[in-house]
């Protein structure tokens, strides 16, 4: 019963930051800004999803013993790691062909109203 309460809190936060991903995707005005955001949610996202398995693998094999959870309690940690890495290597390949290719980040927004103190 709390090894489920677990792994629906951590699927719930998983689906929640990729969800959350594609709406900085979508919402978010150049290409630098929208990397970030897909690229911090997925990550996250994916991790926490991939807390869900590990957690109800180690759950069934507390119950049943059997070998195969175990494998794929050590798939998931490797996917892990990979998607930790891979993520981040991707994205800054394509923010470097981004800068290279000439794109500029869009302008911030300055509030006259802060500066001229009001």
């Amino acid at each position: 019963m709390v090894a489920d309460t677990i792994i629906f809190i951590f699927l719930i936060i998983g689906l929640l930051f990729n969800a959350l991903g594609v709406l900085g995707l979508l919402r978010f005005p150049d290409v630098y800004t929208r990397l970030h955001a897909s690229t911090k949610a997925t990550t996250f996202g994916s991790i926490f999803l991939c807390l869900g398995v590990v957690v109800f693998a180690i759950s069934q094999y507390l119950g049943t013993s059997d070998s195969q959870y175990l494998m794929v309690i050590t798939h998931t940690i490797i996917a892990v790691f990979a998607l930790a890495i891979t993520n981040a290597a991707g994205s800054h390949a394509i923010a470097r062909a981004a800068h290279r290719s000439g794109q500029k980040p869009d302008p911030a927004i300055v509030d006259k109203l802060t500066e001229a103190g009001l």
